[in-house]
């Protein structure tokens, strides 16, 4: 027997409920994901659960965004739907799950191996409250005999997700990146908020904030003094290996840069920035800074500024990681997307 949207909602809002618990075996599996992959602390797998659980799965939020989408009480044909989720940061593919399983279709998940332990998890336990879980969502190391597709991976993986799942409708994804635009007129508070977008999960998200795009004659004090505050992360020995390999690279090619001691910013036009660096660009004029962007659009996936931006939406300083259910990667509409099919 398929599963009413009202059944599945209040599963998906249970489920917010349980992440927020310190349940004995859901922390188990945090140490064990940790254990596997280093980068996943327990504490960033803490933020990533927090800000679902608050984010995506309140239950009032789940129930306005299912009424604003029209989803309807049960498809017309479930389809299986193939999800390969990256593994850059915790559960970053969950939002493709949650509108799967929202829109009641089957959710067959290729997960990364990096994150390979959590998820599975989760379902199971969603399927502890009701055993139809078991026949919505299966997991697999290779897709097969799916209706649709959303994968998601660098720009190396996209040319495979376009050769293997280009004849079937899906949503693809590469890399992007995020950036910030600065005026020198910020606040400390709104500094500090930007080191969050930075740092959160070692500054592995397409939702950190990669590059500054600062006005000439920018002064860096401020902001070198407040992304100092945020120095104990480079204690983690991966990211210390990172800071100190490309610090010596930087050195020994005499290159131009800015230490905190803990994070190296460099002026530099790519969007892209390796582990425990954060570039720069400066603009000369509020045209010159909207052509810059313009020209980068397709590479942008979160734009934050403490001021409004023509034909751009914004964030708030500090907000970039905690999405919420209208935040598609890409501004693709998943579940537009999913009840077109």
């Amino acid at each position: 027997m398929a599963i009413a949207l009202h059944e599945r909602l209040d599963l998906l809002a249970k489920l917010g409920e349980y992440l927020l618990s310190a349940d004995e075996r859901l922390l188990a599996y945090v140490q064990r994901t940790h254990f596997h992959n280093p980068w996943f602390t327990p504490e960033n797998q803490q933020m990533s659960m927090q800000a679902i659980a608050e984010e995506m799965l309140d239950r009032t939020k789940l129930e306005a965004w299912a009424t604003a989408a029209a989803v309807p009480d049960l498809p017309t044909g479930p389809k299986n739907i193939g999800i390969v989720m990256a593994g850059n940061i915790p559960m970053v593919g969950f939002q493709d799950f949650l509108c799967v399983f929202a829109a009641g279709h089957h959710a067959q998940i290729k997960l990364s191996e990096k994150d390979k332990y959590l998820f599975p998890f989760l379902v199971n336990w969603m399927g502890t409250l009701d055993e139809r879980v078991a026949d919505m969502v299966s997991f697999t190391e290779r897709l097969t005999d799916f209706d649709a597709v959303i994968a998601t991976g660098s720009n190396n993986a996209f040319r495979y997700f376009e050769a293997y799942f280009g004849k079937k409708p899906g949503i693809l994804r590469k890399n992007r990146n995020s950036v910030a635009v600065l005026t020198g007129k910020e606040s400390e508070e709104e500094l500090r908020a930007l080191g969050k977008d930075v740092f959160q999960y070692f500054g592995l998200g397409c939702r950190n904030v990669s590059k500054l795009y600062v006005p000439s004659a920018y002064n860096f004090d401020p902001l070198l003094e407040v992304l100092h505050e945020f120095r104990d992360i480079v204690l983690h020995e991966k990211y210390k290996h990172n800071f100190d390999y490309n610090y010596a690279m930087f050195i020994l090619n005499k290159a131009d840069f800015l230490n905190t001691g803990s994070l190296i910013l460099q002026e530099n036009p790519s969007l892209l920035s390796r582990i425990a660096c954060l570039h720069y660009e400066y603009y000369e004029s509020s045209e010159d800074l909207l052509t810059k962007l313009e020209d980068q659009r397709e590479g942008i996936q979160c734009l934050v500024s403490g001021n409004s931006l023509e034909n751009w939406n914004r964030l708030a300083f500090g907000s970039t990681q905690r999405p919420g259910l209208y935040d598609y990667p890409d501004g693709v509409d998943v579940m537009q997307f999913l009840l077109r099919l």
